[in-house]
């Protein structure tokens, strides 16, 4: 096992009379890893357009201030603070989140429903409009300052003259405009898509009527009341989608359905610069195949498909064309096809002209362009899949790394495009703020945050790998407590995930770890983490090995990991407990009953029980449909295997969750009591997938005790 590095928070060189240092309480771990010990950041770092010029805001005397700086004089300076702007606008903004300059001496800023224009130079503002109480998803545009905003199941558009416009008014409930749908997978994060030059509105619009209803209770009325989610089980109905084309001139509507079957999916929607097409690919509902189309914007007829992927397993789009400039339509496109996500360029009738890189690692997502387009800047793992880099590469396909450092980075770059604001994470760097040239050769540090853990008794957190016999690479991530002895033997927790798209193990500060993990090490504990295959950021081979068997090469990996920490002289290999939510509550339960013998004790929080009880999207994706995959579905089914439990289970679930329902939960308690097998299950009443808030200390403290009182 390679050992990359270790972080310690007890300053060893310190003498031995130094200041004690404080205890974390469970309650602070839980609550203040992003508050007390948050890190020092520029928050809400904005460049000013047409200027050198950036702000960023900063807490000053209980009150938020808004700083102003340059690349020339990073000395900041007060703007404006946030009292002095509710005095300007009459209003009571409680930060300046939501804050958008439009040029050099204006700023937008809403609080969700009202929205203000203000004049820095005049030290003057108003309210340009309000929108409805009950608004939903919201888009503003600040070039014309309109917007365009969700109502229950419709879309309205408001203009400059705060003119409201109802672009749709379907009465029936189950036709829903301008929200994010397929439930949010293929990259979809919203469902409003405003054109460049303003003049067409894209929409997304969903059919559920054939998507069965799933019973959610809600016990704070007398007598309790159901509140009904559509919710479309995998083999079942799902929701028919298309994409509407609002004109503002003409005030009409036009609507794109899908070309195949009325339940494929149609997503990742984008604008030609021009205005005269919009691209959307379309996904089978077998999730193997997909089109590029083009469609005319006007018309919403179908102009051609540019291309084509298949998959075997799964295609899955998540990022939409990219167009590198304002006065071209040709565009990138990301794909996985050759293993990892990497950028392709296309001119508008779907020629490839260049394939712009070629790495072996996962492109993450598309920034921005520069030099009038001729470079692409985009963010991606680069030698090491725990880190965030940025690289730019050019339309001839030189790539160049504009972020040295290694780290979990993000990056903004200046109107002028000679300069990029970046603050960045590693396993020894709590956040760095720093300005650098874009040709490298020169960085200024502007804001280096403190250790807030300097004087709390903390541990250690190692970064480690695990090769296996076919030489799959496995990350891994152990914490020790302060105290830590090589001679005692020490019980340990496995936090464990494991599912798609997700990565828990990262080059950043406390390396990805929950702050009540190192709460748990001064208990006693290891605590240990390993990110098997099937997670993300490694590319195709690594997470589709998953695909019809959900659960077996997963714990096939994380058993390596329990083979290693058993292999330590430190490590009490009688005394394993294993956590997890949703993904993580499947393993967890998968391990318990299905390696009965490696875990004494196990806390499954919204697990999945079986996969015909979760979504389509996502179910299909990845376990086909269930007629088409029946000894799949059996094998993963945990109610196969109640009467295999030895440990001790507990189980946990919100009662109002939408994501994984409760009948999961309480299909596996039925099951055990069935088998006269003895477990525990605890509801967290009105609460969704997971336990937030003020809760969510109640909800760890029951978590580790129950590991902690039973793990003996």
């Amino acid at each position: 096992m390679k050992k990359w590095f270790v972080i310690g928070f007890v300053i060893l060189l310190l003498p031995i009379y130094a200041q004690k240092k404080v205890e974390l309480t469970l309650e602070q771990a839980v609550l203040e890893q992003n508050r007390m010990f948050g890190v020092d950041k520029l928050r809400m770092f904005q460049w000013i357009p047409g200027t050198e010029s950036y702000t960023y805001m900063e807490k000053v005397d209980k009150t938020w201030v808004l700083k102003i700086a340059s690349v020339s004089n990073a000395v900041a300076i007060d703007l404006i603070t946030l009292n002095d702007l509710n005095l300007a606008l009459n209003c009571k903004l409680f930060s300046f989140y939501g804050l958008e300059w439009k040029d050099k001496n204006t700023f937008y800023i809403n609080d969700g429903l009202n929205f203000y224009k203000y004049d820095v130079t005049a030290k003057k503002g108003l309210k340009i409009y309000s929108i409805d109480e009950n608004a939903g998803d919201v888009s503003f545009n600040k070039v014309n300052e309109s917007v365009v905003y969700t109502v229950e199941n419709n879309l309205i558009y408001k203009n400059s003259k705060g003119e409201r416009i109802a672009i749709t008014s379907n009465s029936d409930k189950n036709i829903i405009s301008g929200q994010t749908y397929a439930r949010s997978e293929f990259g979809i994060h919203g469902g409003i898509f405003v054109s460049p030059k303003n003049d067409l509105i894209a929409f997304a619009q969903k059919d559920e009527s054939e998507v069965a209803e799933y019973p959610l209770v809600d016990i704070t009325t007398t007598p309790g009341s159901l509140m009904s989610t559509k919710y479309p089980m995998a083999g079942q109905k799902s929701e028919k989608p298309r994409i509407g084309i609002y004109s503002i001139a003409n005030g009409k509507t036009v609507f794109i359905t899908p070309k195949g079957k009325s339940d494929d999916y149609l997503t990742n929607v984008s604008w030609t610069p021009d205005e005269k097409f919009i691209l959307i690919a379309e996904v089978n509902r077998e999730q193997n195949h997909m089109w590029l189309n083009k469609y005319d914007a006007i018309s919403g007829a179908f102009v051609k498909t540019l291309f084509e992927e298949t998959n075997d397993k799964w295609i899955e789009p998540e990022h939409p064309a990219f167009f590198p400039s304002n006065d071209k339509n040709s565009f990138v496109w990301i794909s996985e096809r050759d293993g990892f996500n990497n950028l392709y360029y296309y001119d508008i009738e779907g020629v490839l002209i260049k394939k712009l890189t070629s790495n072996k690692f996962v492109v993450k997502d598309i920034f921005s362009s520069i030099n009038k387009g001729s470079e692409i800047i985009f963010s991606a793992t680069g030698d090491s899949p725990l880190n965030t880099m940025y690289y730019g590469v050019n339309l001839k396909g030189t790539q160049r790394l504009l972020t040295k450092e290694e780290g979990v980075h993000s990056v903004f770059i200046s109107p002028d495009e000679k300069w990029f604001f970046d603050e960045y994470t590693n396993h020894l760097t709590p956040s760095l703020s720093v300005m650098t040239s874009m040709n490298g050769k020169s960085t200024n540090i502007l804001l280096e945050s403190k250790n807030k853990y300097k004087e709390v008794k903390m541990g250690t957190s190692e970064i480690s790998t695990i090769t296996k016999a076919d030489g799959t690479i496995l990350y891994t991530r152990l914490i020790k407590p302060s105290n830590f002895d090589p001679s005692k033997k020490y019980p340990v927790l496995v936090y464990v995930y494991g599912g798609p798209h997700a990565q828990m193990i990262t080059n950043s500060w406390l390396d990805g770890a929950n702050l009540w993990m190192f709460w748990m090490a001064e208990q006693g504990y290891l605590v240990y983490t390993l990110d098997n295959r099937g997670s993300g950021e490694r590319g195709f081979a690594f997470e589709s090995g998953i695909h019809r068997q959900l659960g077996n090469i997963e714990m096939e990996d994380q058993l390596e990991g329990v083979k290693y920490l058993k292999s330590l002289p430190y490590v009490d290999g009688n005394r394993l407990a294993v956590h997890g939510w949703s993904f993580g509550g499947f393993m967890t339960t998968s391990l318990m009953l299905r390696q009965p013998d490696v875990f004494n004790v196990g806390v499954a929080g919204g697990p999945v029980i079986d996969w015909k009880w979760y979504e389509v999207m996502y179910g299909e994706r990845y376990m086909d449909k269930p007629e088409e995959n029946l000894k799949g579905y059996e094998e993963a089914s945990l109610l196969n295997y109640a009467k295999n439990l030895k440990g001790d289970l507990l189980l946990i679930h919100g009662t109002v969750d939408d994501v994984v329902v409760m009948q999961h939960n309480f299909a596996m308690v039925k099951k055990f009591v069935e088998a006269g097998v003895q477990m525990d299950f605890f509801p967290y009443p009105m609460h969704k997938h997971n336990v937030g808030g003020k809760d969510r200390v109640h909800l760890m403290t029951k978590v580790l005790n129950y590991v902690i009182e039973n793990n003996k």
